[in-house]
């Protein structure tokens, strides 16, 4: 699914980001990305995206070679991903449904075929009776849960997270990143940027730990947490 093969990024100003850094993430694999600031998870995230490109070395996702990817492919490339954010980034002058339909109009789906996906994506995330409010009616973990469903309306092969947890308190803490488990579970592979070592220290799920832009560790740990909230993909 996911294969950094000695890659390193340097910036213009000589700043470098990434330094050798080699990993591959499987299919339906959930992983960490852990650090300090500036100890390039972000930039990571960014190689993924294809936002940015190495200064060396090789990136492979589905057996795509990133760094030949064509300008005119990368719409199609990234409709494969989903991304959730820390601050949601929902639109408040739109329902619930329409911000998650909002990937599909833009892809161009067929009304019929997107307003199945949606309320399929709702009803994962537990909000398919909430599609006609506001995001601003909602609680910060069901803003996030609305984020995920956003994110996987396009049904992806690969989930991306960048610090999803960071303004939830420890329960909705929980109870998201059981999401994300089940997601990895129908074969999603998910990469979590994150901060929350207290949490992932109680997942049985590997750990890549980055520092100074060097990749330092990535062995799983023992888990404790159980996901709570059931459902299929």
């Amino acid at each position: 699914m996911i294969k950094f093969d000695d890659v390193s990024k340097r910036y213009p100003s000589g700043h470098e980001a990434l330094s050798h850094v080699s990993f591959a993430l499987d299919d339906g694999e959930l992983a960490f990305v852990t650090g300090h600031s500036g100890a390039g998870k972000s930039t990571l995230l960014k190689l993924i995206m294809r936002m940015e490109l190495p200064s060396s070395g090789q990136l492979v996702i589905n057996g795509q070679n990133l760094n030949k990817i064509a300008r005119e492919q990368l719409p199609y490339y990234r409709r494969t991903i989903g991304l959730v954010f820390q601050d949601h980034q929902l639109l408040f002058d739109r329902s619930v449904y329409d911000n998650v339909a909002l990937p599909l109009q833009i892809a161009g789906y067929d009304p019929r075929e997107a307003s199945r996906r949606v309320r399929a994506a709702l009803d994962k995330v537990g909000l398919l009776r909430k599609e006609t409010q506001n995001p601003l009616a909602l609680s910060a973990g069901e803003q996030q849960r609305v984020g995920i469903a956003r994110a996987v309306v396009n049904k992806p092969s690969l989930l991306l997270a960048d610090e999803p947890t960071g303004n939830l308190d420890p329960e909705l803490a929980v109870e998201v990143m059981g999401l994300f488990e089940q997601f990895s579970q129908v074969g999603v592979s998910v990469l979590i940027a994150t901060h929350d070592h207290h949490l992932i220290s109680r997942m049985r799920h590997r750990r890549l730990q980055l520092e100074q832009g060097r990749l330092i560790a990535g062995s799983p740990v023992q888990s404790q947490v159980k996901s709570p909230v059931k459902g299929t993909h």
